[in-house]
């Protein structure tokens, strides 16, 4: 799986966003060393906060397979024909900092879904450490049950103000992986941008293929954003992919920024780095952009 068993100390706490939805709060949670950094409380001014001005902000349900999915989307109030990026969380979920990260993609002229696929597992905020949040949520929540609902994402987009011919996808850790394997899956994804997403790793039911795998006959460009200090996805693993996607000609593109752990964009996390998080939102927008995503 993931390859974390690391213990979580702190529970986590529940808030409001401005725009009413219930979310999660900002995970206060020490987890040591290992395929994550650690999530400290940090300084109020580090954390980013994009307001909803201008905005359509709240939670809007899909239906799939007759399963309530929450989603929460951000876009320019009263506005339609819009290019689409999917916000593809970590294993903690849709907590306030990836609706921010939506409310950003908002503001530049965005159509941003964040949806909470892991809704049929459990709560990832309930759990008390990693290993059981691993285990009874992420462990049972299937590759292709996501790229169902992703592809149920991109459906209600396109009945809703978005142009399905302009569909992006970006995710962290967890939705990092994501963002490669559904950038592979659906052939509407015409760029995709992964932060930290493992490439290589163990296989199971649940997980039988990584991104490694899909290598040889990649197709969409999607750029890479990794650590170069990331203990869990050594920069050895990210020379092989980038290796692996340059025989099959693939128009992929990695950044390896020297100073920089696990979860460099985490804001919110003592692993963020304000320069290279800023740097690689810079350099994510312009991918989108240079990839008809715009």
């Amino acid at each position: 799986m993931l390859e974390l068993q690391l213990e979580v100390d702190s529970l986590v706490a529940k808030t409001t966003l401005s725009d009413g939805v219930d979310r999660r709060d900002f995970m206060t949670v020490a987890l040591g060393t290992g395929f994550a950094a650690a999530v400290m409380p940090v300084s109020a001014q580090s954390v980013v906060k994009t307001d909803a001005t201008g905005l359509t902000v709240g939670e809007v349900m899909l239906s799939v397979n007759g399963q309530a999915l929450p989603v929460y989307r951000a876009q320019p109030e009263g506005k339609t024909n819009l290019p689409v990026i999917l916000v593809i969380s970590e294993i903690f979920g849709v907590h306030e900092h990836i609706a921010d990260v939506a409310r950003r993609f908002a503001k530049l002229g965005y159509l941003a879904l964040a949806p909470e696929l892991f809704v049929r597992a459990g709560d990832p905020s309930s759990y008390g450490t990693i290993a059981e949040l691993l285990k009874e949520v992420v462990g049972k929540t299937p590759d292709a049950q996501v790229m169902g609902d992703l592809d149920a994402c991109v459906a209600w987009a396109g009945q809703n103000g978005g142009n399905v011919d302009k569909i992006g996808i970006t995710g962290f850790c967890w939705g990092g992986r994501i963002t490669w394997l559904y950038s592979a899956h659906n052939a509407k994804v015409k760029a995709g941008v992964a932060w930290y997403g493992k490439l290589v790793g163990d296989k199971n039911a649940v997980t039988p293929t990584y991104p490694m795998d899909l290598a040889p006959a990649f197709k969409t460009p999607v750029l890479g954003l990794y650590g170069a200090k990331d203990d869990g996805i050594p920069v050895a693993g990210v020379e092989q992919m980038k290796a692996a996607l340059a025989k099959g000609g693939s128009q992929s593109s990695f950044v390896v920024y020297p100073n920089s752990g696990h979860a460099f964009h985490a804001d919110y996390r003592a692993s963020y780095v304000e320069a290279d998080a800023k740097d690689g939102w810079q350099r994510c927008v312009a991918w989108f952009k240079s990839h008809g995503v715009a």
